[in-house]
């Protein structure tokens, strides 16, 4: 998942989802990232210009949040080489020097490792547990620990100076969390955070039987559109991810999916999605996605109208997709047949192609399947062309 600023200049966000390579629009300023804990194997920057020492260490105290238990973060430009690029980078010796070491002495503090240094590249890792921290570091004063925030809760919750506990391990050789299987086994197996029953209501067996369920939906899918899981659609975004049931189904290398996690969803799944060795984000639709505009062309939306049908209306979330929507992009809603009929009078407003279909499960299921494409067109005046 790679994050940068708006910018005119350079919109390397648009840039990368234009290349089908995940991206969104986001800053590391004063509010968490919308990730759960303990989400990435590894974070990386390259002169992405953030200010790593200011507020006492506040953002790589954030990426210790985000970075899984031996997982990796990696340093590409300032500070790192500085006796070679001072000079290019017009700042003083002294300076980048004492920049580098408040950069080390952070990572002690969190008891990162340091792996590697050469060229412009260093590299640090997160211990996989708190018993592996050396014993030096009982020397040194590292952050607080945070007591009562929930560290996967990161919509509009701002950053502490406070550093996420891990879950506790038997013995020092055991990874905080569980240890994950090698992809691509990952994606179907039993994710930790459901073996250890962090999350309320979804055990082993509820877990296999979603899996299952998508399965069975996106194969129904293709059936519909034969293009799904090929090169037509890379970039795809599921609405409402769940466990991610539905990107573990798609499995395919022509595609990849942004698994959105609402916010007001009734369980927090991210964190499992992340463990299936997918990617997510999470988000309220009645807000405009952190995205430019004609960056997706897939969506899939399962039980997202019915989820906001007392907080925002139908045609703004519907013209959120068809902003973030390529033109000739297709769209597969699935809910409740009442709020399907909802939605497909407003589609022929916004210039969509749209088709009714009965739930695999035959047509006695009041759930049912809404397709629709995003037509090509372009305005001329008083004047429209359709193509």
């Amino acid at each position: 998942m790679s994050f940068a600023p708006r910018d005119s200049h350079e919109a390397q966000v648009q840039f990368a989802l234009e290349r089908g390579v995940p991206a969104v629009i986001g800053v590391m300023g004063t509010q968490r990232l919308p990730y759960p804990s303990r989400a990435f194997d590894m974070s990386h920057c390259s002169r992405c210009l953030i200010p790593w020492t200011a507020n006492d260490g506040l953002y790589l105290i954030e990426v210790d949040r985000v970075l899984r238990p031996g997982g990796y973060w990696i340093l590409s430009g300032p500070p790192i080489n500085w006796k070679q690029h001072y000079e290019a980078w017009q700042r003083s010796k002294e300076e980048l020097q004492k920049e580098q070491e408040r950069i080390e002495e952070i990572a002690e503090l969190l008891c990162w490792e340091k792996k590697y240094e050469k060229g412009d590249l260093a590299i640090w890792q997160k211990r996989i547990n708190t018993h592996s921290c050396p014993s030096s570091r009982d020397t040194i004063d590292p952050p607080p620990a945070c007591e009562s925030v929930n560290p996967d809760d990161s919509w509009y919750k701002r950053m502490e100076r406070c550093t996420t506990r891990m879950p506790k391990v038997n013995d020092a050789s055991d990874v905080a969390g569980g240890i994950l299987e090698k992809f691509p086994k990952r994606l179907n197996a039993v994710p930790p955070r459901v073996l250890s029953g962090s999350l309320s209501g979804v055990t082993a067996e509820s877990y296999n039987a979603d899996t299952q369920l998508w399965k069975k939906h996106v194969e129904a899918y293709k059936r519909i559109n034969k293009y799904i899981g090929e090169i037509r659609y890379r970039n795809v975004m599921d609405m409402n991810a769940g466990l991610g049931g539905f990107a573990a189904a798609l499995t395919s290398n022509k595609a990849w999916v942004m698994n959105v996690v609402p916010t007001i969803a009734k369980d927090n799944t991210l964190g499992v999605i992340y463990e299936r060795g997918l990617i997510g984000i999470y988000h309220d639709w009645c807000e405009a996605f952190s995205t430019y505009p004609r960056t997706y062309d897939l969506i899939h939306a399962n039980g997202v109208f019915n989820m906001y049908r007392d907080r925002c209306d139908i045609e703004d979330i519907l013209l959120e997709m068809d902003r973030i929507l390529r033109p000739e992009g297709a769209v597969i809603l699935r809910d409740n047949v009442d709020v399907l009929n909802r939605v497909k009078k407003v589609l022929g407003g916004i210039r969509w192609d749209s088709k009714l279909v009965d739930h695999e499960d035959g047509p006695l299921v009041p759930e049912k399947i809404l397709i629709a494409v995003k037509k090509y067109w372009v305005a001329d005046g008083n004047r429209t062309a359709d193509s």
